[in-house]
């Protein structure tokens, strides 16, 4: 993202389509925005990213073996920012981003991670019929059904340590990024400076970093800079917003 402004704005139009899946982090709005079109559906973070092309179809939704198909799930176009040179003197003018169709109906669903599945089977609605996924190559027959279903092979979960799991008194910070760089974690306990404290990296599992905080009894929200991203703790489900309209994580020292 260029600016905070833009990747501001983008959640906006991006957040009404994505349930429990991380999406404060700019890095999944920037990964949504660098499809290069629509293709077979891609696992990242903890959710699955399902395509379809939106100049071929007016409605996509999915529906899930592992809820008995009773939900459909709609897609969403995916709208990204105009080139400024395609812009006309009016829109110009008015110095504010104009978006356009980025030729992509998307729908992210959250791994379900307490069902234990190694694979997401589903369907697809295409205006209005039911039918397989076309994108996808991977499929199986259903025998109870007859239905041929597509399906995604899912990685084992990994579960991180998160700072509600963290004995009394302290709160436990990590962070998964690329080696060698620098991750500092800033909050309501150190009057937002990012650089006071600096997560470590642990020199045996290069691109791994934590630190433990002692921290007396309360509520504390927080998030992580990193490459000069403000992001909220994608290892702790529990996300609010700040005074100032901002994502960040919360946590309580017991």
């Amino acid at each position: 993202m260029k600016t905070t402004t833009t990747a501001a704005m983008l959640l906006m139009l991006i957040i009404g389509n994505i349930g429990a899946v991380d999406i404060e982090s700019y890095q999944f709005v920037d990964h949504l925005l660098s499809l290069p079109g629509p293709g077979v559906p891609e696992v990242f973070e903890d959710g699955v990213i399902f395509t379809a092309p939106s100049n071929h179809y007016g409605t996509v939704g999915i529906s899930f073996a592992y809820e008995d198909f009773s939900q459909i799930y709609w897609f969403r176009r995916l709208m990204v920012p105009q080139d400024s040179s395609q812009l006309s003197p009016q829109e110009k003018k008015r110095n504010a981003p104009v978006y356009k169709d980025g030729g992509i109906l998307f729908y992210v669903h959250t791994i379900p991670e307490k069902k234990n599945l190694t694979t997401l089977d589903y369907r697809l609605i295409i205006d209005g019929l039911w039918t397989r996924d076309p994108l996808n190559p991977q499929s199986r027959l259903d025998a109870a059904s007859g239905l041929i279903l597509s399906t995604v092979k899912l990685p084992p979960i990994k579960r991180t340590p998160s700072p509600v799991d963290n004995p009394p008194g302290t709160l436990y910070f990590s962070f998964e990024g690329a080696p060698g760089g620098s991750v500092t974690v800033a909050g309501t306990f150190n009057g937002w400076d990012p650089f006071m404290y600096e997560l470590k990296e642990d020199p045996r599992n290069l691109g791994h970093y934590s630190l433990i905080l002692p921290l007396p009894k309360g509520t504390y929200q927080y998030v992580f800079y990193h490459q000069g991203q403000r992001i909220p703790d994608p290892n702790n489900n529990l996300k609010v917003y700040t005074k100032d309209g901002m994502p960040a994580s919360e946590a309580v020292v017991k």
